[in-house]
């Protein structure tokens, strides 16, 4: 799985992230070819050089802009200074990624990025989804920004995106509707939605652009993931810090934890006791290998169950949806296990009164353990009218002999 972990030791921003996308070999010109096809008549070029923050070299980015629409220093001078009259409306921009002819993977990307960030405008702001408007980061170098970010991303065939605790400054900022604290209302919307961690900084300037938070907060796990690395990129904002102001982006291969299994639990006091077989049905349907329920004692002394999933790791996450959208638990547990398995075999044997399926177990390749299936015994019994245990004892006789191999 290729993922990526984005180090927002100095912030984040739209063209600090395309910028240490290119530093970590997103190609110049495949970068243009793609924003081109977004037909922004603005539009007319990148420009990237390599420049010094601190100790380190990083890239920094800007875009060509038909009659210098606006020079590109929004990151840490802020995306706020220089957009006056760039007002749209999020379906302008919507309508404009989805006429272009950007991979389809591209276009989702980007849409879900200034979907998610017209709804943090739309509820600071007090108004509707399709009323809001961008004036900052509807500027066409903002969209730029974003665009070429998802394609980045689908360029590295990008999994999951992983990021660190994000330094919040202090200070103020000038914007369209006068100045506003920092972090901007916008970018503090975002990063809290996505339940984001923070860390203090003693920068007294804005260090998270909303460009930026809207890309982790619709992309990103904030923790850091075991991986094994294989690029990394530099991108420079502009302002000069007494720290090297850039973004570091680390692209690698996820590194699976020695947990081959997991354990899913949900305590659960008011659910329709009828409601648990379907529970369970849809589970082993979703690939559970054990499914249980145990009464136990919650708050108040109330009477509850404890419903426990036993599951592989690549499908916890179908697994807990499914509990989360078939039981009215507000939230699931997860427990990584080790398991070690004995191997399991099935074969078909002729009884007396019919076929049978059995299931061996073998340790160190001996079988140790012959069990006829329980369901086909008892089809046999109910067609031929005996006990189930007469048919049982039957099918157990004619298996151990795979007991003497």
């Amino acid at each position: 799985m290729k993922i990526l972990y984005c180090d927002c030791f100095s912030g984040i921003s739209g063209d600090m992230f395309l910028a240490a996308m290119v530093d970590a070999g997103l190609p110049e010109d495949y970068l243009f070819g793609q924003l081109s096809r977004l037909n922004l008549h603005e539009f007319k070029g990148i420009k990237t050089s390599k420049v010094l923050k601190g100790a380190l070299m990083a890239t920094l980015i800007e875009f060509d802009l038909a009659e210098h629409e606006h020079e590109h220093h929004h990151e840490h001078e802020n995306e706020f200074e220089s957009h006056h009259g760039n007002a749209r409306h999020l379906a302008d921009i919507l309508g404009l990624i989805d006429a272009s002819v950007l991979p389809i993977q591209v276009k989702q990307t980007a849409s879900a990025i200034f979907q998610k960030l017209g709804i943090a405008e739309a509820k600071i702001h007090g108004t509707s989804l399709e009323e809001v408007h961008f004036h900052e980061v509807g500027a066409v170098d903002s969209i730029l920004d974003i665009v070429g970010a998802a394609v980045a991303l689908d360029y590295f065939h990008i999994d999951r995106i992983f990021a660190s605790a994000i330094p919040l400054g202090t200070g103020t900022v000038q914007t369209q509707h006068g100045l506003l604290p920092i972090p901007a209302p916008a970018t503090l919307e975002l990063l809290t939605a996505a339940k984001a961690r923070v860390i203090p900084s003693e920068a007294t300037q804005e260090l998270v652009t909303p460009t930026g938070a809207a890309i982790l907060a619709t992309l990103a796990e904030f923790e850091q993931p075991a991986m094994q690395l294989d690029n990394v990129g530099l991108g420079a904002g502009h302002r000069e810090l007494p720290w090297p102001n850039v973004l570091r982006l680390i692209i690698g291969e996820r590194v699976d934890s020695q947990a081959t299994h997991v354990e899913i639990e949900a305590n659960i006091d008011d659910m329709n006791p009828q409601f648990y077989a379907s529970v369970m049905q849809h589970l082993f349907a979703q690939g559970a290998k054990d499914v249980y329920f145990t009464p136990i004692q919650m708050k108040k002394n109330r009477p509850a169950v404890k419903l426990s999933v036993i599951a592989t790791v690549k499908d916890e996450a179908a697994l807990a949806q499914v509990i989360l959208r078939e039981t009215s638990t507000m939230g699931v547990r997860v427990k990584e296990l080790q398991r070690h398995e004995a191997i399991r075999e099935t074969h078909k044997i002729n009884t007396c009164y019919g076929e049978v399926s059995v299931k061996l177990k073998r340790l160190e390749g001996k079988v140790v353990q012959a069990n006829p299936e329980y369901e086909d015994c008892l089809v046999l019994a109910e067609r031929l009218h005996l006990p189930v245990a007469e048919v049982y004892r039957e099918a157990l006789c004619v298996a151990s002999n795979f007991l003497t191999e």
